[in-house]
């Protein structure tokens, strides 16, 4: 996070003496990325963060690719991704390469029997059904429709549903997730023509602290594996904390749309950016008012990335038949562009109420069989035209 965020009680000085009311002194943990290079944050803890009293057999959970190589324009029905009630196991992998895995997930119960922690990657949560609370051991932060939350790798968490009714759209990233370089200044903070600002980003806010010693389970994804490591004391044990390092939420409803004259293209949409990939909010806006202006978007060669789109909400103009839960992909190496009747029906229409996440990767996607079986096999010869 490119700002300050502190919660609870601090000591005055880092790396001194922190006395506990009851006797002793709180043991301070750095949890910071990238070494010691990246964002990192303080934490004030009851006890060692360190007990472990007993690991299991690990479980390989890597994604198998069904299609590796792929040249095909794809449509894929997510809302048809089955729920499951564990948090976890209703995640189903749908497209993945070295940087990024793309997941659904339609969980019907909350996630509090244990904890989580990914090792492997920053995790985006994209709300596409349900509210709840997302609970740290950083403090927690109330989510809805439409948030996406930001959960940087090493978090433990456990996420509770106000009810069964959840519908997620998740980016792993194995790079750090960040807000756009261009929309940054030299000291990380976001500039005045970016779509959204700090004011947005809402970081944890209620800090439940437990001084409880037992059994604890921690789930903990480290190299595609799941290991399941029983903890002493409640990871949730922090007194208090400050830092750049913490989750934080962000509307898609807060994204500020950049509009013009003629046609934007699709960076002026972005959200967040990683390693090898971009992810975009396509939010309802004004379209292009220049008196000659074609709304839909011209046709593209996108020699250099795939395009996935999730779409949200709203009648994406540019196609001729989407629903909720839907996901485009559009692959390198081909061009793509807007359904037969799409590009001339766009002409005068003076608005829209499309909502969609977009995620461009710089590298090919391979899909799962769980995204094969999903698919939609008429799309690929969607553009003809019929005589």
């Amino acid at each position: 996070m490119p700002f300050y965020h502190t919660l609870g009680k601090i000591p005055h000085k880092r790396h001194t003496v922190f006395e506990r009311p009851e006797g002793g002194i709180f043991h301070e943990q750095l949890f910071g990325t990238e070494g010691f290079h990246g964002f990192s944050s303080l934490l004030y803890h009851h006890f060692p963060p360190t007990q472990v009293k007993s690991v299991s057999v690990a479980k390989d959970i890597s994604p198998k690719p069904a299609v590796d190589k792929n040249i095909s324009a794809r449509m894929l029905k997510g809302m048809n991704v089955a729920p499951k009630a564990d948090f976890l196991e209703s995640r189903e992998i749908l497209l993945y390469n070295n940087d990024v895995n793309i997941a659904c997930a339609a969980p019907t119960e909350s996630l509090t029997k244990y904890f989580y922690k990914n090792a492997d990657a920053d995790e985006v949560i994209f709300i596409h059904k349900g509210s709840g609370t997302l609970k740290t051991l950083v403090g927690n932060i109330p989510f809805s429709y439409g948030d996406y939350l930001v959960i940087p790798r090493g978090i433990i968490f456990q996420m509770e549903f106000d009810s069964s009714d959840n519908r997620l759209f998740i980016v792993e990233s194995f790079s750090p997730i960040v807000t756009p370089k261009r929309y940054r200044n030299d000291f990380g903070q976001l500039l005045e023509h970016s779509p959204f600002c700090e004011r947005d980003m809402r970081a944890p806010s209620k800090l439940e602290t437990y001084i409880e010693k037992g059994d604890f389970t921690i789930k903990i994804k480290k190299e595609n594996h799941l290991h399941e490591l029983v903890y002493a004391s409640h990871p949730f044990d922090v007194v208090g904390w400050d830092g750049y390092n913490f989750p934080y939420a962000i509307s898609i409803h807060d994204f500020e749309p950049i509009t013009g004259r003629v046609h934007q293209p699709p960076p002026v949409h972005q959200q967040f950016e990683a390693y090898n990939f971009v992810i975009c909010s396509f939010v309802p806006r004004l379209y292009d008012y220049h008196p000659k202006s074609i709304p839909a978007p011209y046709n593209h060669s996108n020699i250099d990335s795939d395009e996935l789109l999730y779409y949200v909400a709203g009648d994406f103009m540019s196609r001729n038949h989407v629903e909720q839960g839907f996901i485009s992909l559009h692959p390198g190496g081909t061009p793509h562009g807007p359904h037969p009747g799409a590009y001339e029906r766009s002409i005068g229409q003076k608005d829209t109420e499309e909502l969609a996440v977009m995620v461009d990767t710089f590298k090919p996607l391979k899909l799962t069989q769980a995204a094969v079986d999903l698919q939609d096999e008429s799309y690929v010869t969607s553009w003809l035209f019929k005589d």
